[in-house]
């Protein structure tokens, strides 16, 4: 079996990067933040990293706070002026790093984000998946640009009622970071599977 060198752009949670070290490959998360569990992870900019050659697949997961739909919403209000001033700026900055991780010179890349500007400012995704197609009940829209790499195929799906985890969410996590910033389980293991299974059988 080939060992895939993998690189999670922006994941402190460390849930992906450890869905494919179960498998054997040879795979670090980068954040700002430090890694929420013991793992490879460089904690600085993800720009140091994206050498070519470097890594056969990322999976980035951009900061999606002034990129998603809901913060559209939030800078049309007129109770709060310094989010309407901000937004145009920071919109534009945050499209801009998730293109340059999009672009990067890595062979096969998935853009993780929410249904927002990314969508029409680049191009519809290549695919939108949902949680409860990966064996959690709760019911969000997650959007994958995908460069090299087929889409992916639900794996168990679980029936209603689901939960619902948007923008507003105040769940947290054991260390009090944001569960909306987090990748389900489920998810991960599928991309590390299946994803790790098409490129041993194509490269």
């Amino acid at each position: 079996m080939k060992q895939l060198r993998v690189l999670v752009a922006c994941e402190f949670s460390g849930v992906v990067r450890d869905a494919f070290l179960a498998l054997g490959h040879d795979a670090m998360s980068c954040d700002l933040l430090p890694s929420d569990t013991p793992g490879p992870h460089y904690q600085g900019d993800v720009c140091d990293l994206l050498q070519p050659g470097h890594f056969d697949l990322m999976i980035a997961h951009p900061p999606c706070t002034w990129l998603c739909a809901a913060m559209r919403t939030n800078a049309a209000r007129k109770d709060r002026p310094n989010v309407s001033d901000r937004y145009q700026v920071e919109r534009q900055k945050g499209l801009e790093f998730a293109l340059l991780l999009f672009n990067a010179p890595v062979p096969r890349v998935c853009l993780e984000n929410p249904i927002g500007y990314i969508n029409s400012a680049f191009r519809k995704p290549d695919q939108i998946i949902r949680p409860f197609m990966f064996g959690h009940p709760y019911k969000k829209d997650i959007c994958l640009w995908l460069k090299g790499l087929p889409p992916l195929f639900e794996t168990d799906r679980v029936l209603p009622p689901y939960k619902t985890l948007d923008f507003w969410s105040k769940a947290r996590n054991p260390n009090g970071r944001s569960l909306k910033s987090i990748t389900f389980a489920g998810v991960a293991k599928a991309m590390a599977a299946q994803w790790s299974g098409y490129l041993q059988n194509t490269d």
